[in-house]
């Protein structure tokens, strides 16, 4: 990936504002404050935040500005806690992983922020006061020269009797300091006034909403992570052997031939049964966030594995939720180290996936940055077919030609019948048939149809929402009136 000439590009850049600080003192909390939405994990359990999570914002201008400034855009970047995984002990995790062994890649992920970072909001913990960590930290800020870009702030000052331990951050030597409360939002007003006129002098930035959203599921240690930094190209999130270093979901824009797409990690799945802890039960619901949220989801199996349980479960979420799917077999090049063949693999894939058995397959590795472009590629293909709206009657003519081929089967001698129908919705591709009696039209016969659709219709690798509806009957009074109205026009 290196030197940007295979038409990766990086994103239109927007300010950033790094969020920074040691565990536990809200900086998860104040991002999704200023975000007004979730995006990071709140909770109490040091070392929570792994990756750099970032969300871009809209910065209103202070109500007494003159004139009328328009709001402004910035990227907000919460970043792991400095000294993490010494602050409570926790040291190990449920499978006796050495968990230290991420403190330089979470520091290295702090770094990175701190550096591209037009803005750096260091917070403290009111109500706990400064302590031996935050002093260290603001040392570290002022020595690399970063000093001038801070904006201090005291999280956790619930009102005005806290102001008083809040101001504590002004003898940090940065700045007088702002006093809020992530959690009530108190003084959120004043921070943001403070972040427009940080980011007033910058050069205006328009952010436009990107032209797809990948998000990237599968088990744990498939790869995912790997994938996305291939992608970005750059090390934008941890790629760690220990199993479930990723936490947060995490969006990453980037750029393929002038194409804008967001690629979101979410954190490998497991059975629920093994939770270790409510981290990753928030994790779990944050991937299925995050497939709600995609336009196109890349499942990633392992080709050095079987087909798991996990994987299946994922399977039925996906199509529960009617996504678009691009099935990706990572770790590939592995494949040459036994007899399996790629064609031996997707008709294992077939049978084991059946529900995703339209689904296009590709093969990668994620490691070697092998078959990239083919992923984005059938993301942007297939999303292309789930935006696809057939017109009313090629549809309904297409309908009664398979109809009359083979329709349903009688019941009771009872016949059913099909009066006409009406794609009523894309993403996906929704098709409302108007039948005389929807309980005629068993499951199996769904299938049929839903099949040579994708035959006969550009839908040929996405998921179908078909809906049967009998068509309402009128009484002798409705049909009079509507004679009447008839005669009247």
């Amino acid at each position: 990936m290196a030197g940007r000439g295979d038409g990766y590009n990086p994103p239109v850049p927007l300010p950033q504002i790094a969020i920074v600080g040691r565990p536990n003192v809200g900086k998860s909390s104040l991002l999704n404050r200023l975000a007004r939405r979730r995006v990071s994990i709140v909770d109490p359990t040091p070392g929570v935040t792994r990756d750099r999570v970032s969300v871009v914002i809209e910065v209103d201008p202070p109500a007494e500005w003159p004139g009328d400034p328009a709001p402004r855009y910035a990227e907000l970047v919460d970043t792991g806690g400095y000294g993490v995984y010494t602050a409570d002990g926790k040291r190990y995790d449920d499978a006796g992983a050495d968990l230290s062994m991420l403190t330089d890649d979470i520091e290295s992920q702090i770094h990175v922020a701190r550096e591209q970072a037009e803005v750096i909001l260091f917070v403290i913990d009111a109500q706990v006061g400064l302590t031996a960590l935050d002093e260290q930290i603001a040392r570290l800020l002022r020595e690399s020269g970063s000093g001038d870009k801070v904006i201090a702030v005291a999280n956790k000052v619930d009102g005005e009797s806290w102001e008083a331990h809040g101001l504590e951050v002004a003898t940090l030597a940065l700045g007088a300091g702002i006093c809020v409360s992530a959690s009530n939002g108190y003084g959120i007003r004043g921070l943001l006034a403070a972040l427009y006129e940080a980011i007033e002098g910058l050069p205006p930035a328009e952010t436009t909403e990107p032209e797809l959203r990948l998000a990237i599921v599968g088990k744990r240690n498939a790869g995912k992570s790997t994938l996305i930094n291939a992608l970005a190209g750059e090390d934008r999130v941890i790629v760690s052997e220990i199993a479930g270093t990723t936490r947060d979901s995490v969006d990453v824009r980037f750029e393929v031939e002038g194409r804008s797409l967001i690629a979101i990690d979410t954190a490998g799945v497991r059975k629920r049964k093994s939770f270790a802890d409510d981290v990753e039960y928030y994790a779990y619901h944050r991937m299925l966030q995050a497939i709600r949220r995609a336009d196109v989801v890349a499942l990633l199996v392992d080709a050095t594995e079987e087909i798991s349980q996990v994987d299946k479960k994922l399977t039925q979420e996906l199509q529960r939720q009617f996504k678009p799917t691009v099935i990706v077999v990572n770790k590939c090049d592995r494949l040459a180290e036994t007899s399996v063949t790629p064609e031996d693999y997707h008709q294992y894939l077939l049978e084991q996936l059946r529900g995703l058995d339209f689904a296009p397959v590709v093969f990668i590795s994620a490691h070697e940055g092998d078959g990239l472009r083919d992923v984005v590629a059938l993301a942007f293909n297939v999303h292309a077919q789930a935006s696809h709206r057939v017109g009313t009657g090629e549809l309904n003519r297409l309908l009664k030609a398979i109809f009359a081929a083979r329709g349903p089967s009688p019941r009771l001698g009872l016949e059913a019948k099909l009066y006409y129908a009406n794609q009523v919705d894309v993403c996906p591709p929704t098709i409302v048939c108007m039948v005389n009696r929807p309980d005629l039209f068993s499951a199996g016969y769904q299938r049929y149809l839903m099949n040579r659709l994708r035959e006969e219709l550009p839908f040929s690798e996405v998921p179908i929402r078909l809906v049967f509806s009998a068509r309402e009957r009128m009484s002798v009074g409705e049909m009079k009136h509507r004679g009447k109205t008839r005669e009247s026009g």
